[in-house]
């Protein structure tokens, strides 16, 4: 099976009707992804086969279930869940924050190549860096535990914005230490096509 029909037999499973073009942006980025991987280290995955499932379809899971025009990706790294999400809605405003000079660099060539009209790389330290705007979608898929990525990110969430957190198994230790002040407004179990292990989206808002 093809990377194309793996791609869109995943996004049927998933529900997301993606066009044409925006499929094979998403391949695009994922040649990208393998290419620059030997070199900057990006990524423990190293086959285009495995990606599909580990990384597209993993990060397009949870864009049905974000709200808002803003998102920054917190700790981009590779640009996930960041790139795939501004490729799948174009009306988004994705920021690519990343500290690390090398991957930011990855980022930047990203925008470039796939034409991201609707994506900015930033290389700072997420606690340091202060925006003009705050955003709607303040989200990260491997950065830190859940205490961790409040006190850190926290500040980057609009008024009426909200925390989003990529986990895999349900985050019962993490839940309990969500810092006063703020709630959970849901843990929302994910089926992602072709993983077999256990994958939550965890929102979380002032109250």
């Amino acid at each position: 099976m093809s990377l194309a029909e793996k791609l869109a037999l995943g996004l049927v499973a998933l529900g997301l009707e993606l066009p044409h073009p925006t499929r094979e942006r998403l391949l695009e980025y994922l040649a990208l992804l393998h290419k620059w991987n030997s070199v900057y280290n990006l990524t423990a995955v190293r086959e285009k086969e495995k990606m599909v499932a580990q990384h597209l379809l993993d990060c397009l899971a949870v864009s049905p279930h974000l709200d808002g025009r803003t998102v920054v990706d917190v700790g981009s790294g590779a640009g996930l869940p960041g790139i795939p999400l501004a490729l799948a809605r174009p009306e988004r405003r994705v920021t690519l924050l990343e500290a690390g000079h090398k991957k930011a660099a990855f980022l930047r060539q990203a925008v470039i190549e796939l034409e991201l009209k609707n994506a900015t790389v930033v290389c700072d330290r997420v606690e340091k860096w202060r925006p003009a705007a705050q955003f709607d979608v303040v989200i990260s898929r491997a950065f830190s535990d859940l205490a961790e990525f409040v006190a850190l990110a926290g500040h980057l969430r609009a008024r009426d914005g909200v925390i989003a957190a990529m986990k895999g198994v349900y985050p019962y230790e993490e839940l309990a230490q969500v810092p006063r002040g703020f709630g959970v407004r849901g843990v929302i179990p994910l089926k992602v096509p072709g993983l077999r292990r256990e994958r939550h989206l965890v929102l979380l808002q002032p109250g």
